[in-house]
This record gives structure tokens, C-alpha cells and sequence, in this order.
């Protein structure tokens, strides 16, 4: 595995850029993935977010100052991404992006690539009532186990926030799942 320093060089040398970018998308894949499809919930969504995401990384390498991690910074894009795509989702479907996360949800037993049991599904129906930033901080933090700090650098949101954020979503999972 190269450090992110030594990549963002290769990344940035149009020599080495091709070569560099398919090691990156090797590191990175599995992990953007995951954080996309928590966000999006389908797979097909998931893969196309993916996609969308390394070709911005790929034309935006350039761009790339370092003031942050690598990975924090492919994170906001994927963030981003996913985000777009569920706002322009509910915009065409005349939807609340939280109606429209609601009948994802609702689907998700039926989607082929969903391997959770019925206690996934419960966490996933109670997780996609909370407001969006509480479900990415609850998201980074409880399933992909960041650091506030890091959390903090993909959403450029002060830790504090984030540490409130994370709280709050707790207390509404616990108390969906405990009414239910």
C-alpha cells in the first residue's frame, strides 16, 4: 500500500497519473463504496456514486492542495455525490429526500444485494428517519468507526458539532427502535 503523499505525486505527474489512479481506485474502492451505499442504500446507486466519484477525483487530482488526507477528501466528494444524487432523485419524484430515503428503505428487503437479517433492516429504517447530517455522522462514526477530527475534515463541521450530531442520533435510533 503507497502513503498518500508519494500518491498524490503520482497522481499529479501525467506520467505516472494512469498507473497511480488504478492504484488508488485499488485502495480506495471498498471503503468509498461502503460509505456511498449507507448513504444511497441500492447497490446500483452505490456502483454509479462510485463511479461519479473517481471521475471527479481523476479530473480534480490537480486540485488537490493536501490540507487534508487523501481519503478525506475523495469522502466529501463521494459525500457530495451521494447527497446529489438523492436530492435530484426526490426533486424529479416531486419527494422530501427523507420520503424518498423512507421508500428506498422500504424496498431494500427486495434488493438482491441486501444480506441483512431483520434487525439490519429495523437499524436502516431507523437510521433513514434522522435529518442527513446526523445520518452521515452516525454512518462514519458507528459503522466505518472514524475519528471525530476525520469526520470533521469530510464534512467540514467543527468536532463539537459532530460529537452533538452523533449524541443526538443515538438517543432517536434508541428510541425509534425501543418504540417499535
Amino acid at each position: 500500500m503507497i502513503n498518500d503523499a508519494a500518491l498524490v505525486a503520482q497522481l499529479q505527474d501525467k506520467r505516472t497519473l494512469d498507473r497511480a489512479f488504478r492504484t488508488l481506485m485499488t485502495q480506495y474502492k471498498e471503503r468509498l463504496y461502503w460509505h456511498i451505499r449507507k448513504i444511497v442504500i441500492t447497490h446500483e446507486d452505490a456502483d454509479d456514486v462510485l463511479q461519479n466519484t473517481f471521475i471527479k477525483v481523476y479530473r480534480n487530482i490537480n486540485s488537490f492542495k493536501g490540507n487534508s488526507k487523501l481519503y478525506s477528501w475523495m469522502y466529501r466528494i463521494a459525500t457530495n455525490e451521494s447527497i446529489s444524487l438523492i436530492n435530484k432523485r426526490a426533486k424529479t419524484q416531486q419527494l422530501e429526500s427523507e420520503d424518498l430515503q423512507q421508500q428506498i428503505i422500504t424496498n431494500l428487503q427486495s434488493d438482491v444485494y441486501f444480506e441483512g437479517d431483520e434487525i439490519q433492516l429495523k437499524l436502516q429504517r431507523a437510521i433513514a428517519q434522522l435529518p442527513q447530517k446526523q445520518q452521515l455522522v452516525f454512518n462514519m462514526k458507528y459503522f466505518d468507526h472514524m475519528k471525530y477530527h476525520d469526520i470533521s475534515e469530510i464534512l467540514e463541521t467543527s468536532v463539537g458539532g459532530l460529537k452533538a450530531n452523533y449524541h443526538h442520533a443515538v438517543k432517536k435510533i434508541e428510541r425509534i427502535l425501543t418504540s417499535n
